[in-house]
């Protein structure tokens, strides 16, 4: 009873199971019949006979087609093709196609229609040319007769090659199995009507027939000097297409340049011991830098101690914050300047303070937005134009150069990615470089900084490019050689935009004039005491013209040499004076080392503490196939195919 029971378990279970053991899809047979002419083209016609189960195939199936082969020296070249018909079971099916990446996808059935489980039979017909390579001693057709890309298995494939009346193969070749394999599950026979090529074993989903024939030289005709012509232009069109728009973007931008972007002529800069027309510490640090520097602390720290200096507060330094405190000082006839009223407006009152740490870091940024927001919106567009509406211009001509390189070329998209990678970090990297060039070269001339600039990040740009290409050529199969110089356009589009964004803007006539004073009052800031004597009408040191300018040295970053200049000056003076010295616009002790580093080290260090007080925002193939080279997936035609 027992058994008979286990009996009937087993195969009632065997009966369930069935329909899915069965239900497999597969391709019964595929059978290309290909007609070659003479002319070099080809007609083929693909009838794949598949049993369909509403598993992957539900309304038909799709053939992958490549719209490029492989030459001897590994570049990938354009091959023509024109779909014909479609049929299913002996009527004509509807169709569609679309882009894939190197070829095209052929879709037959419509999404309206689902197909009934069973076995049917699809016929291809389609038209291909350029297949043939040309050799010094033969001709060949190298051909990949069912592709190695379908993801059903292949029962039984078959190819039937019809060459042109009167000639002959001296010698065939044929592979099986997947991409890049040898195997010789196959045979070829001659018939009456062509050479027939044919599977002796199964293929696995992605396993293929690949077959080559040798024929006489000039058995095909060779392609006419309009045809290699037109092929040339066509495997060409990404060089034409993104050189093309290298210097199309670099024309516009040397134009561009030379219409907005020349600095006016400078004059003679001669050193000079007080601010071109009376400006603020904080406007000649705004117009030294085209703009703030240090994200416009540092010319606050420059104002505030600006203000310290005249009177207005005091500065109150503890171990972790700095105290502006509110001196109550009446201005007089005295006038202030853009930024300085938002400042004394935050100090306060007699004995108000703002005080400058991590606790109140929200209000700091407050005080520096509206410092920041009145100097700029007195003076915005007087000294410097940024000429951002060029930039912008060029910004988008090369994007549009970019995407027609993507769209219309030819470019694998894989490899595209892959030469993102060396890009993004030349800019990342460029972008930094030259920052820090043009923040430690103050007053160099133009062609001084964009050869700077040029140098730093053709450097980086080459050597982390160089670097990429040695490590995907090893890593990946994407990056092929033919495709490096393609690098190189885009990068050069890239590298154009970085440099024209540094040296697009350019101070206007009184900007400039105000630039060469600026640069005077720098050279008097660091120059050598004994240089800074021999200027006739010179202010000798003083205690009070040390103080008038420190606020200036400040904002031009040389606070440390003006700072020396007044140490050694302290040295030679009258016995007592430098221990006596204690500026009144400070609260505090200088403690240790020398006056020099102790007041220079201060003031320069007021920037980074204020700076360092506000939040952080939140996270956010081988050519020929009697090489030695030949295998499964050579040659021409290929691809694969599947369900939908």
């Amino acid at each position: 009873m027992g058994r008979r029971f286990f009996g009937f378990c087993l195969a009632l279970l065997l009966m369930l199971a069935a329909p899915a053991v069965f239900a497999a899809e597969v391709i019964d047979s595929f059978a290309s019949d290909i007609t070659l002419e003479k002319s070099g083209a080809m007609t083929v016609t693909e009838t794949v006979t598949v049993t369909a189960e509403g598993n992957r195939i539900n309304h038909g199936i799709f053939r992958d087609f490549p719209l490029y082969f492989t030459d001897f020296g590994g570049r990938r070249r354009s091959v023509d093709f024109d779909m014909v018909s479609v049929s299913r079971d002996g009527a004509d099916e509807p169709w569609h196609t679309e882009s894939i990446s190197g070829g095209v996808r052929i879709y037959a059935g419509s999404a309206e229609v689902t197909v009934t489980p069973g076995r049917h039979r699809y016929v291809f017909t389609y038209k291909t040319d350029r297949q043939i390579r040309y050799f010094a001693d033969h001709d060949e057709l190298y051909w990949n007769v069912t592709g190695n890309g379908w993801i059903f298995p292949i029962r039984s494939a078959t190819a039937m090659v019809r060459l042109p009346p009167g000639v002959a193969a001296t010698d065939t070749i044929f592979f099986t199995g997947p991409q890049g394999a040898t195997g010789k599950n196959a045979r070829v026979g001659q018939t009456p009507a062509g050479l027939v090529f044919a599977t002796t074993a199964p293929l696995d989903a992605n396993e293929g027939l690949t077959f080559a024939i040798r024929l006489p030289k000039s058995s095909i005709d060779p392609p006419s000097a309009d045809m290699e012509s037109s092929w040339w232009l066509r495997d060409n069109r990404d060089y034409f297409i993104g050189f093309g728009g290298l210097i199309l973007v670099f024309a516009y931008y040397l134009r561009s340049w030379l219409k907005v972007g020349r600095d006016p002529a400078r004059g003679v800069i001669v050193p000079r011991w007080d601010a071109p027309e009376g400006v603020s510490p904080a406007l000649v640090n705004y117009i030294d830098n085209k703009g703030f520097s240090g994200g416009g602390w540092t010319a606050l720290a420059a104002t505030a101690l600006d203000l310290a200096v005249r009177g207005y507060v005091k500065l109150e330094d503890l171990k972790d914050s700095i105290i502006i405190r509110g001196t109550g000082k009446p201005p007089g006839r005295e006038k202030f300047q853009a930024g300085e009223t938002e400042l004394l407006k935050a100090a306060g009152g007699a004995g108000s303070t703002l005080t400058i740490d991590k606790a109140n870091g929200e209000r700091v940024k407050s005080v520096g937005q509206a410092f920041r927001s009145a100097i700029e919106k007195e003076h915005r567009g007087k000294y410097y134009n940024s000429n951002i509406g060029y930039t912008t211009g060029g910004i988008a001509l090369s994007a549009a150069a970019l995407v027609a390189l993507f769209v219309f070329g030819s470019l694998n998209p894989d490899t595209i990615m892959l030469m993102l990678i060396p890009i993004a970090i030349s800019v990342f990297i460029a972008v930094f470089i030259a920052g820090l060039v043009k923040s430690l070269h103050h007053g160099r001339s133009l062609f001084a900084k964009v050869m700077a600039i040029i140098a730093a990040a053709v450097g980086v740009f080459v050597g982390v490019s160089i670097l990429s290409i040695v490590v995907l050529t090893f890593a990946s199969s994407l990056m092929e050689l033919h495709e490096t110089p393609m690098l190189f356009a885009i990068g050069g589009i890239v590298l154009l935009n970085i440099l024209y964004f540094f040296i697009m803007g350019a101070p206007t006539p009184l900007g400039a004039r105000m630039m060469d004073g600026v640069d005077g009052l720098r050279q008097y800031l660091t120059l050598a005491e004994k240089d800074r004597m021999n200027m006739a009408g010179a202010p000798k040191m003083s205690p009070q013209h040390f103080e008038t300018l420190l606020p200036y040295a400040v904002a031009l970053g040389v606070e440390k040499p003006w700072s020396r200049t007044f140490e050694t000056w302290l040295a030679a003076a009258a016995a007592g004076t430098a221990a006596a010295y204690a500026p009144s616009w400070y609260s505090g002790n200088f403690d240790g080392g020398r006056f020099s580093d102790r007041v220079g080290g201060f003031s320069s260090s007021m920037a980074s503490t204020i700076a360092s007080t506000i939040p952080s925002p939140p996270p956010s193939s081988s050519s020929s196939g009697f090489s030695g080279g030949g295998s499964s997936g050579g040659g021409g035609g290929g691809g694969g195919g599947g369900g939908w």
